[in-house]
């Protein structure tokens, strides 16, 4: 395989070595294309506060800080105030200082499978005045699934990453500071049912629905064990029997997850970051006889600024003459013709040959595509 043109790599065009690749078949196992239904994840979600920050936190204007800490304070045994009201009298007269309080969503995701005593990640992002959450913790705080049951509980020191600094009006910052982790930072509290001790068959969900990838685990778990008890459901969903037994259905499936499978190749796609000028083209885009030429016109304009000075004896005065000199250049870009069912390393190189930027790169594929000559899937994110 020839290494890449300098010029590919500037205007950016990410291509993976299997896409220029190799036309030998490669094998993935099926625990890399296909996951259990039982060990589908769920969404945790839950409001609580942080303390411990310098001065960088909500303050006392807004309501739902001060009452979610005066509900805090009082279930704690400290009720110095008889009402919010006073509350936040107190807080706006300096007596509790909410600079260093901030409310927060914290959001997790619960893995499938995952018992009682177990730890899991957590996110932290501020949702009021707070400008950086950086050397805060939290404070004990139930996440709640979308049955409003609590599953986890929440509590720890932040990490955070986000800088922010400032002085004599000048402010330089560094990532985000209003959002934080806390890794291991809860405590799983209750189990989620699942299916995988409770029916005769598991179910194995594709990752990228396809048919010829779904055929291909099909025929390598019936080929392996025999019979056929592995059957499709659709392009996503296949089913197999699997032991009553649990520790055999453990060992089975692992087995069955570590078997080797040629899946098909995904569909022809060109992804284009029209923000970054990132091109990514997939190995099975082809293009039908095309010519294609690109260029700019090139309009410079040099002003230079002159002083025209009279005689001694002329009576005249000193005058500012300045000059124009307009140029217009328009680059000679060749014209290059794409044969029928041409494939991804003619592309590359014929683009290369023209030298195109990657806006140019971008533009040529959009026309292409719209002229019909794109056998592919044209994605701009």
């Amino acid at each position: 395989m020839s290494k890449l043109p300098l010029q590919l790599m500037r205007i950016g065009v990410l291509l993976a070595l299997s896409l220029l690749g190799m036309g030998a078949a490669h094998a993935d196992r099926i625990k890399d294309l296909a996951s259990m239904a039982a060990m589908r994840s769920n969404q945790l979600i839950g409001y609580g506060l942080i303390v411990g920050l310098q001065g960088t936190g909500d303050g006392s204007d807004l309501t739902f800080t001060t009452q979610s800490m005066k509900t805090l304070l009082s279930r704690m045994g400290v009720n110095q105030e008889s009402s919010i009201a006073d509350y936040e009298a107190a807080a706006a007269a300096g007596k509790i200082n909410l600079a260093n309080v901030a409310a927060v969503m914290i959001t997790a995701e619960l893995p499938g499978m995952v018992k009682p005593g177990q730890r899991i990640d957590v996110n932290v992002s501020a949702i009021g005045k707070a400008t950086s959450l950086r050397g805060g913790s939290l404070l004990m705080t139930s996440l709640r699934g979308v049955d409003g049951q609590i599953y986890a509980l929440a509590q720890g020191a932040l990490t955070s990453t986000g800088m922010d600094v400032g002085a004599a009006g000048s402010k330089a910052a560094s990532g985000v500071t209003t959002a934080a982790r806390i890794p291991s930072g809860a405590i799983v509290e209750k189990l989620v049912n699942n299916s995988f001790d409770k029916t005769d068959s598991v179910l194995l969900n594709l990752r990228d629905g396809d048919f010829t990838t779904a055929s291909a685990i099909i025929q390598a778990i019936n080929t392996k064990f025999g019979g056929d008890i592995a059957r499709a459901l659709d392009g996503v969903s296949i089913l197999v029997r699997a032991p009553s037994d649990l520790s055999q259905r453990v060992t089975f499936m692992s087995m069955v997850e570590n078997l080797d499978v040629q899946p098909g190749e995904g569909p022809a796609r060109v992804v284009i970051n029209a923000k970054t000028g990132t091109v990514v083209i997939s190995r099975n885009v082809r293009v039908t006889a095309a010519a294609v030429t690109h260029g700019t016109i090139t309009v410079s304009v040099a002003m230079t600024n002159e002083v025209s000075q009279p005689g001694a004896l002329s009576n005249g005065t000193t005058q500012a003459v300045q000059n124009a000199d307009v140029k217009i250049e328009e680059p000679n870009k060749p014209m290059f013709l794409f044969q029928p069912g041409v494939d991804l390393r003619a592309i590359v190189d014929a683009i290369n040959q023209v030298g195109a930027t990657p806006s140019a790169l971008i533009a040529i594929l959009e026309a292409l595509k719209s002229s019909g000559s794109l056998r592919a899937e044209l994605l701009v994110i």
